[in-house]
């Protein structure tokens, strides 16, 4: 078993900044990788990025440049810094940890960007 936890969501303004975080516990050594996914109201839920034990990493083609994925494996943490926030931007963010198993998630935390 493996809980994840985020925190930092919240309300910013288009053109701001917002960093995520995930902490995972439990049975972390069969985690392959981490990642977020999001999801909008009304909408399916999407990936934002990945990140996997070496720090290769994944991204949403619409979203590379603006938000970054990183992680601190002494933590059993990954971040998620989300820059240039648009209103677009604005969902459910959701921590997952893939193992061979199945995936886990976390919560999810809400971010929502005003125009």
């Amino acid at each position: 078993q493996v809980q994840l936890v985020e925190s930092g969501g919240g309300l910013v303004q288009a053109g701001g900044s917002l960093g995520l975080s995930c902490v995972a516990s439990g049975s972390t050594r069969s985690i392959n990788h981490m990642g977020w996914y999001r999801q909008a109201l009304g909408k399916e839920r999407e990936l934002v990025a990945r990140i996997y034990s070496p720090g290769f990493t994944n991204y949403a083609d619409s979203l590379k440049g603006r938000f970054t994925i990183s992680r601190d494996n002494a933590k059993n943490t990954i971040y998620l810094q989300m820059t240039s926030l648009k209103p677009e931007d604005t969902a459910v963010y959701y921590c997952y940890a893939d193992t061979i198993i199945r995936q886990y998630w976390g919560q999810g935390t809400q971010v929502t960007v005003s125009s």
